[in-house]
């Protein structure tokens, strides 16, 4: 099942099962902005990522002295979520801990996701709510893939990535197992912005933390924006398919990131992790903006 928001400007669309933003289409030129999950490339177009944010060392957590497999980027992507509310303009939808859940993820919780689209800006909203007595520890973060090129105009090496920021990125590389292993990597962003070259995916997402950037813009051959994401979160990932030459981008805000090859520690102790109180409330947000 689908949900859909509309204005005079944009329609978006968002599939039930998992929450999953699907579809932002242009309505005035009939221009789609999200990727579409053709499986040859990528099956998914901007799936959340929750309660861990990419891979875990060992592809497991430890806590109170107990291994927990977990597969990359946790299982709410995987999951059908209950729409809640509808007006129109904004939907929300929730996925509550239940059985199945707590064998993997020892915590109570209620995740809510919510879209909100306000002219050709398109917020997505994230809620998380600890049920349990007991802290709660998570990660999430967003993953949704753009179109690159955009309506099939020229190369993807055409276009550009800008950022909010006139200083050179260091960004940080992932093993063959998903894990950070190379660190202070130089993105060389020349005043801002930087061409999207042919092998700028080879070695998998590129990982920029430490808040460097809070806005990223997919601009098209003439170095205009037609896509803009913008977040609080302290670290966020680039990503398309190593090797693939896939037709997409993805700008992922994040709360949290895979461990690093040499971690050896508890739940609590992962880099960027979130600690929730009991009873408690997490929130955070981050903008779609097309042009």
């Amino acid at each position: 099942m689908q949900a859909v928001i509309e204005n005079e400007q944009l329609k978006v669309t968002i599939n039930h099962f998992g929450a999953e933003l699907s579809s932002i289409v242009n309505k005035e030129t009939g221009v789609e902005y999200m990727w579409n999950a053709d499986e040859r490339f990528w099956k998914r177009s901007a799936p959340v990522l929750f309660p861990f944010v990419g891979s875990l060392k060992n592809k497991e957590f430890q806590y109170e002295g107990k291994a927990y497999p977990m597969g990359q980027h946790g299982f709410a992507r995987d999951m059908e979520f209950s729409l809640v509310s509808n007006d129109g303009g904004e939907v929300w939808f929730s996925l509550s801990s239940d059985e199945s859940t707590y064998e993997k993820y020892p915590f109570a919780f209620t995740l809510e996701l919510g879209y909100r689209l306000e002219g050709k800006k398109l917020t997505v909203l994230w809620r998380v709510v600890n049920e349990d007595d007991k802290t709660m520890y998570f990660s999430i973060g967003g993953h949704p893939a753009f179109m690159c090129p955009l309506n099939g105009e020229g190369a993807q090496t055409d276009y550009y990535l800008q950022f909010d920021t006139d200083k050179n990125l260091t960004y940080s590389k992932l093993s063959d197992n998903g894990l950070v292993y190379k660190k202070d990597n130089i993105l060389d962003i020349s005043g801002g912005t930087m061409r999207i070259t042919e092998h700028l995916f080879d070695e998998d997402a590129l990982v920029v933390e430490n808040g460097q950037a809070h806005r990223v813009s997919l601009c098209k051959p003439d170095r205009t924006p037609y896509l803009t994401v913008e977040f609080d979160a302290p670290l966020f990932g680039l990503w398309s398919p190593a090797k693939k030459n896939a037709p997409f981008v993805c700008i992922e805000p994040w709360y949290g990131r895979c461990d690093s090859e040499d971690f050896k520690g508890s739940l609590a102790q992962r880099e960027y992790g979130q600690a929730l109180d009991a009873g408690e409330n997490f929130e955070a947000s981050y903008t779609i903006t097309v042009f």
